[in-house]
């Protein structure tokens, strides 16, 4: 099996449509799996706003679950991009991922903080260890497949990156 780590942020727009690029070409590559690094392109205390670290923590809380990891994907970048909602809000964050994460679980997690370490770990990895300099970004089998910062990628490059051996 092989492993294909997607690092993307649900605030940018380029992320958006490499996560759409990806499933729409992953199921005829049942040899891939998918490791999923939400990151925070522009972390705290940048001042570019909204910040997705409580995103990410939602994303692991959701994970824990055993939530469907399309869906969530599908909803939260909706709730992002296109819905524009606070998501530095835990409310919204709950309200948006209702019938996707239980509602409690999920308060509870980002209340605690359960998941902030993942936020650090996950932007660590992308940005000093990978190398990522622009999302959405996709590593697998010592192959890279970086974003041109303000064009993203395209559908093409995401299924000849996947088809390569």
């Amino acid at each position: 099996m092989r492993k294909l780590v997607f690092f993307y942020d649900y605030i940018c727009p380029y992320c958006k449509k490499g996560y759409g690029y990806l499933n729409d070409v992953i199921a005829g590559h049942d040899d891939i799996e998918i490791e999923w690094r939400p990151v925070e392109s522009h972390p705290r205390p940048e001042e570019l706003h909204p910040h997705t670290d409580l995103c990410i923590e939602a994303y692991y809380s959701a994970d824990a679950s055993g939530a469907a990891t399309t869906g969530f994907h599908d909803k939260l970048f909706e709730t992002v991009c296109v819905e524009r909602q606070n998501v530095e809000e835990v409310d919204v964050l709950v309200s948006a991922l209702e019938g996707i994460v239980p509602a409690d679980t999920l308060r509870a997690d980002l209340d605690s903080g359960k998941y902030k370490k993942n936020v650090g770990e996950n932007n660590i990895l992308a940005f000093e260890k990978s190398g990522v300099w622009a999302v959405p970004a996709f590593r697998m089998d010592g192959e890279r497949l970086d974003a041109v910062e303000g064009i993203g990628v395209t559908p093409e490059q995401v299924a000849e990156f996947l088809a390569a051996k």
